[in-house]
């Protein structure tokens, strides 16, 4: 990575975290949409809870930063990038609840559940994903039906029965949830599931910001390859914070992997090889968008940023 692309990533970060906390806060306002009879004002204040006043924004990072790679609009592609965010924050609501990882704390708050309650959260992890979906079909994001479909439709893949959901199944069933007699699994299971989980999500975030800014079929498998490094790296990198960070330094709870029998790369491989593996992929994903010149600059740095975040 360049020192001038690592110097002016923190920035870059910054600058489109802000530009999607309030386009967020736009979306999630108590006037209703065209369409909607009205907002219930305790499942919006659920949603804004989820949604804004924190996280890295990474994934909608990845989505403009490909995006305009690719010469799409700025206002488009923060579109693009804030239904994904919707749709992870749908993810991390759902994530925290008390039939799933039974959560206290998500960036350095209570979780939707434990500020409101259960029913209400599930209720607006829903909503956040539904409104994804939205954001994504609006005409706003994009004139094109057809690209407009294609986006929902990779954003569908990605986060459904073969993609986050399924990952996140397969994930409660390495617990024991199901089996509690069952055997451990394997590297490659460790792979699969990690790869669906967290990876699926933001490799979407890279397709869906080069979809809508007309990348052809080479840089699409290019930017596949890089997108499903970087998900790979990022959650490496999570596994071996949540055996090194502090709470205060995650803004969530840690050290829980190994108490609830979790199946991650540090079980396979032991914690230094899963540092090397982190590495690996980092290398991998980088050496992805090697085609790109240094208008892809950006995306290198966010694949160091994947291994070497400290939160």
């Amino acid at each position: 990575m360049s020192s001038a692309a690592d110097d002016a990533l923190p920035a870059r970060l910054s600058q489109t975290a802000d530009a999607i906390e309030a386009l967020l806060d736009g979306l999630l306002q108590a006037v209703p949409g065209a369409g909607e009879i009205a907002r219930p004002e305790r499942l919006l204040a659920a949603m804004r809870h989820g949604a804004l006043g924190g996280g890295k924004r990474l994934r909608p990072f990845l989505t403009v930063e490909t995006a305009l790679l690719f010469g799409a609009s700025e206002a488009q592609a923060l579109r693009a990038g804030a239904a994904v965010e919707l749709l992870h924050c749908y993810s991390l609501v759902h994530d925290d609840l008390p039939s799933m990882d039974d959560d206290d704390l998500r960036r350095g708050r209570p979780t939707v559940h434990r500020a409101f309650d259960e029913a209400t959260a599930i209720l607006a992890g829903d909503a956040l994903q539904t409104l994804a979906f939205e954001v994504l079909a609006d005409p706003a994001t994009h004139e094109s039906g057809a690209v407009r479909a294609a986006l929902v439709l990779c954003l569908a893949r990605a986060s459904g029965l073969g993609g986050m959901v399924g990952g996140q199944m397969f994930d409660l069933a390495a617990e024991g949830r199901f089996d509690p007699g069952s055997n451990a699994l394997a590297e490659n299971e460790i792979r699969r599931l990690q790869a669906m989980k967290t990876g699926a999500l933001l490799a979407a975030s890279v397709e869906i910001g080069a979809r809508l800014g007309g990348a052809d079929e080479a840089a699409l498998a290019a930017l596949g390859q890089y997108g499903r490094a970087v998900g790979a790296t990022f959650q490496v990198a999570d596994d071996v914070l949540d055996v090194e960070a502090s709470q205060e330094q995650m803004g969530k709870a840690t050290a829980k992997d190994q108490d609830k029998g979790k199946a991650t790369l540090i079980s396979a491989l032991g914690l230094a090889g899963a540092k090397r593996e982190r590495d690996r992929l980092c290398e991998e994903a980088v050496a992805a968008l090697s085609g790109f010149g240094e208008e892809a600059a950006m995306l290198r740095a966010a694949a160091w940023f994947a291994a070497t975040r400290q939160n």
